[in-house]
């Protein structure tokens, strides 16, 4: 049994959490790195959250089975384990199979089974020809999900994988063995849980296909957000708010084929004053996506880093009512939460600046660094000695 109270006050003492920890780390080279920097970085968060939630998103990390999709499969119901499988075998083609590699830990309590399964679709299965292959792993990982087997697909694009679950930043980190894995884009979270339960499929990285999401703040519009995904055919099953944000972003960047760029203005809009005054086709155009795409406008103080194969994106809500710091430092681009986290990790920093609110960092794959926006005069600081941070 988990010691709730223990959890949410490990000290004992009347210090006040505030807000999750995020952190993202990308080589826009794509040269793929350890996770040792990124676990640094979001272990000196680690005063950000309460122990319920904490994980990790790895682009690059499967360069053996690139072309297959990674299926991170959670198990509460241990014993609907071979159902599972045989569901998996009769719909894809099943590369290779294991138990996701951990280390006993003795911090964490009721840690589920988890396995993976690198998969291939059947090019020749006539659903395939019906919707499409993503269209294809879309549905069948919302099937298994809601099919009540107590088992749930977290993360399922092709060489990337999450590793998430209920713990400390460093505590997960040594669980998974994730300073063990190398990638080019790293997305980190630690939780502090507002208004939903803290357990492992609950912890952050959400994802669907390639896109995963770590967010800090509160949707407030979830209720809304979920309806309108719901009616498109998406499943919320890991009762948080967090998990509209990748359901939206795949079903306004893939279905839709939104630019990214456009998709955001969906999930963080400018203010109908700001519409105002903007020139007529621009106004004509946020006009029509405030209509067409309302149910998505996510309301709430939030920062999220969203990433997919290539691209890494750091948004916060319109008003800006959660810290977000962005920096560069040769052909990497950091995101977090907090800037003592990216000089714990690099002191050496070409670009340092906080986006203003609504306003994406928006690294991409071979594009240089140079072409991120960044406010007229970035803001500069000298590097502080790490003892000083």
């Amino acid at each position: 049994m988990i010691d709730i109270t223990r959890l949410e006050n490990p000290y004992g003492d009347d210090k006040v959490f505030d807000a999750c920890g995020i952190f993202g780390m990308m080589d826009t080279t794509g040269t793929r790195f350890s996770g040792h920097d990124v676990v640094t970085g979001l272990v000196n968060q680690t005063e950000r959250g309460n122990g319920l939630g904490s994980g990790y998103a790895i682009y690059g990390c499967y360069p053996e089975h690139a072309d297959c999709y990674a299926f991170h499969v959670m198990f509460t119901n241990p014993g609907n384990r071979p159902q599972v499988e045989a569901r998996l075998k009769s719909e894809f083609v099943l590369v290779h199979a294991e138990e996701v590699p951990h280390h006993p830990t003795p911090e964490l309590h009721d840690a589920p089974l988890i396995w993976r399964y690198f998969l291939r679709v059947d090019e020749q299965h006539p659903m395939v020809a019906l919707l499409g292959e993503l269209e294809y792993v879309v549905s069948r990982v919302m099937e298994i999900n809601i099919a009540g087997m107590g088992a749930y697909i977290y993360s399922s694009g092709k060489n990337m994988g999450s590793f998430k679950g209920v713990g400390f930043p460093q505590q997960i980190a040594d669980y998974f063995g994730v300073a063990d894995y190398e990638g080019y884009i790293w997305t980190a979270h630690n939780r502090f849980p507002t208004n939903t339960p803290g357990w492992w499929g609950g912890a952050h990285p959400f994802g669907l296909l390639d896109w995963t999401v770590v967010h800090n703040g509160e949707i407030s519009s979830y209720g809304a957000n979920r309806r309108f995904l719901e009616m498109q055919g998406y499943h919320c099953t890991m009762t948080t708010d967090t998990e509209v944000m990748a359901y939206a972003a795949d079903f306004l960047m893939r279905r839709h084929a939104l630019p990214i760029e456009l998709a955001l203005k969906v999930l963080a809009p400018p203010l109908w004053d700001d519409i105002e005054r903007m020139a007529p086709e621009e106004q004509a155009l946020m006009r029509t996506v405030r209509q067409i795409y309302g149910g998505l406008l996510m309301n709430g103080p939030f920062t999220i880093i969203l990433a997919h194969a290539g691209e890494m994106i750091g948004l916060t809500d319109r008003l800006r009512l959660r810290p977000i710091v962005a920096a560069t430092s040769g052909s990497r681009l950091f995101v977090s939460s907090e800037e003592a986290s990216i000089r714990l990790v690099q002191q050496d920093l070409d670009r340092v600046w906080s986006p203003v609110g609504g306003e994406p960092v928006i690294g991409r794959l071979g594009q240089p660094l140079s072409a991120v926006p960044a406010p007229p005069v970035a803001r500069q600081q000298q590097p502080l000695p790490v003892g000083q941070l």
